[in-house]
């Protein structure tokens, strides 16, 4: 059996104001509940830890020991406490966000510029994913506290809707595809294309979008960096199927919508029953989040 932490305050008033007396009308108790608690203390410890006399009460070699040891516990235990109540407070705090790669380039980054301007002691431990499997795992085992991204399967705690981001076709500067607005996929069977690695979430994306229009894309290069399709493209090695909010206003290169449009929904959530911090966090990616680019609004409309 160990110490409680009111033992350790009971001992630490004691030792503070010299008295039994004196700590009893600090902490507002009586001084037979003080002298019980402190009986109970050493008993705990298995030796005297004050010294009571008329003059007061002293430390005695074993207390003198005890004593460093009971103000960094009861120090800890406040600084806990105090980091707690700030986070239940949403004053300071940490916040584990779990997203797939191409979220975390395309939406995420308003997300959480929102954030900052409300909460800026809340800090954001970003947890990206390249497989939907191991995004799911993340917040179903608690290694994250809120996810933005594809919703699970059977998922049963709170879920906001933040739109459904398109996919689109992306073809290099000069391209013959440039000034059009729109594509099948079956016009790129013969191209090369510049496709995701294998272990990236998009790859199996891509595949059953060309396998549904009869074909299998012929890769030039593949890359697990999403931010990396944009360039290889730009660089003429080829077209690809990106996200649409991953494009920045600056890409060179046509980009197209697919006919028929192929489409993702991405919602924020959370498991149930979830913390006011986390909480709070799902209102604020649910208002901020910007799933439709701006700067392609209105193309191929």
């Amino acid at each position: 059996m160990s110490a409680t932490l009111r033992q350790l305050e009971y001992f630490l008033a004691v030792v503070d104001h010299g008295s039994i007396t004196e700590a009893a009308a600090h902490l507002r108790i009586s001084q037979p509940t003080l002298s019980q608690q402190l009986k109970a203390l050493e008993r705990t410890v298995g030796t005297p830890l004050l010294e009571r006399t008329p003059r007061g009460a002293h430390l005695t070699p074993a207390g003198r020991a005890f004593l460093p040891g009971a103000r960094h516990s009861l120090a800890g235990a406040e600084r806990a406490t105090g980091a707690a109540r700030a986070v239940a407070g949403m004053i300071h705090g940490e916040l584990h966000l779990a997203t797939v790669l191409s979220v975390a380039l395309g939406v995420v980054p308003s997300v959480l510029a929102a954030w900052h301007d409300r909460h800026p002691h809340v800090d954001v431990v970003l947890h990206e994913y390249g497989d939907l499997d191991g995004f799911a795992a993340s917040i179903a085992g608690a290694i994250a506290d809120v996810a933005i991204g594809p919703l699970p399967a059977d998922w049963d705690g709170p879920h906001h809707p933040l739109g459904a981001e398109e996919f689109v076709v992306i073809a290099p500067p000069g391209d013959p595809l440039t000034g059009r607005r729109t594509v099948r996929a079956a016009q790129l069977a013969d191209r090369r294309w510049v496709l995701y690695g294998p272990s990236h979430g998009l790859s199996a994306t891509v595949s059953r979008l060309c396998a549904e229009a009869g074909f299998t894309p012929r890769a030039a290069i593949r890359s697990t960096q999403t931010a990396a399709l944009p360039r290889l493209v730009a660089a003429g090695l080829g077209v690809a199927v990106v996200p649409a909010n991953i494009l920045t206003p600056d890409f060179p290169g046509a980009v197209l919508h697919l006919v028929p449009r192929h489409r993702r929904t991405l919602e924020v959530f959370s498991r149930p029953a979830p913390h006011p911090l986390i909480a709070a966090f799902l209102t604020t990616a649910r208002d901020h989040a910007r799933v439709h680019p701006e700067h392609l609004t209105g193309r191929g409309r």
